[in-house]
Order: structure tokens, then C-alpha cells, then sequence
């Protein structure tokens, strides 16, 4: 909570943000919720600059992927959490297309695996763009959200269930997916 209230934990929120999208294992709500509960007169601001600085990491992870998947390859298969989850995510391409991507912003499974995998497919550029900004800008402006609306308990109540809110999200994209994606 102390260094939520420092007069630069906006730029350390954005750098946490760029680098969780593409190399850093450290998800940004670990930050964001309590800089949104020590300032919640700015929390939609804070989750804005998550959601930008997330994204514009995203890009970078994409690019990772479209560029150097060879040089970083050894290091997945060595790390099996995130080569499942990069096999997991060719999977989600495979089946869901650009919804994977949005689907990706709420789960718990590593964000920079999807940007990373959607570099190596090509995906084309400007959906990623946008269905990144709407799966990170939900997660981060939900978090938000729920912090102006719950205080502490709310916090305590968040990091205790991310991974389950994550999935329930995830379960409710799939099934308007199929609803309505087809």
C-alpha cells in the first residue's frame, strides 16, 4: 500500500503492465488493486494506464513471437507451465480465432503466451490490437470496479479468487462465443 500511494507508481503500474504482456511472470492487478483501494478517486484512471501500457506490451509480445519464437523456443519447452499454455493457446487460435485473444485478457493462463502465440500464427495486427483492448481493459477495469465498490474486503476477497473469477469470465466468453460468434 506504500508504494501504491508513491508519487510514481503510475509509471511503475505501466512498466509492470508492458512487461507482464510479454516476458514478466508478475500479473499488474498485484498493483493495481491497491494502488485503486489507497487512491480510489483515480482507480479508473489506474486501470487505463494498465490496460494501455498492457497492450502496447502485448504488441511487443506479438512481436516476439513473429520475429524471435527461435531464439525463446528452447526456454518454453524447458519451462512447462508456459509451454503447455503456449500449446494450450495455439489451440484456442485453432478453435476460437481472434476470440482467444479476448478470451486470454480474463483467464489465468500468462497473457504473453497468447501475444507471443499470435505472432508466431500472424495474426493480423489490428484485431489483436482490439480484441486485446477489450479482454485486458475488462480485466483491469472489473478489478478496478470492484475495488471503488468492495474497499479491502473486496481486495482480500480478489486476490484470494482471481484465478476462479478468471475462469467464471472465461466460461461466460466461450458460451457467448457460442452463441453469437458463429
Amino acid at each position: 500500500m506504500k508504494w501504491a500511494e508513491h508519487r510514481h507508481a503510475s509509471w511503475g503500474l505501466a512498466g509492470l503492465s508492458f512487461a507482464e504482456s510479454s516476458f514478466f511472470p508478475i500479473p499488474p492487478d498485484v498493483m493495481l488493486a491497491p494502488m485503486a483501494l489507497a487512491r480510489r478517486q483515480r482507480a479508473w484512471w489506474f486501470a487505463l494506464i494498465t490496460t494501455v501500457a498492457s497492450v502496447a506490451g502485448g504488441v511487443l509480445g506479438y512481436a516476439i513471437g513473429m520475429f524471435s519464437f527461435e531464439m525463446i523456443e528452447a526456454w518454453l519447452q524447458g519451462n512447462q507451465r508456459y509451454w503447455d499454455g503456449y500449446l494450450l493457446a495455439q489451440q484456442w487460435f485453432d478453435e476460437y480465432g481472434i476470440w482467444a485473444v479476448l478470451i486470454a485478457g480474463f483467464s489465468p493462463i500468462p497473457y504473453k503466451v497468447f501475444t507471443i502465440s499470435a505472432g508466431v500464427i500472424a495474426m493480423p495486427l489490428l484485431p489483436f490490437i482490439l480484441a486485446s483492448l477489450v479482454g485486458r481493459g475488462a480485466r483491469f477495469f472489473l478489478v478496478a470496479g470492484l475495488i471503488v465498490l468492495g474497499g479491502e474486503r473486496m481486495e482480500s476477497a480478489i486476490r484470494k479468487n482471481i484465478d476462479r473469477i478468471g475462469w467464471g469470465l472465461v466460461a461466460l466468453l466461450v458460451v457467448a462465443y457460442l452463441l453469437f460468434g458463429r
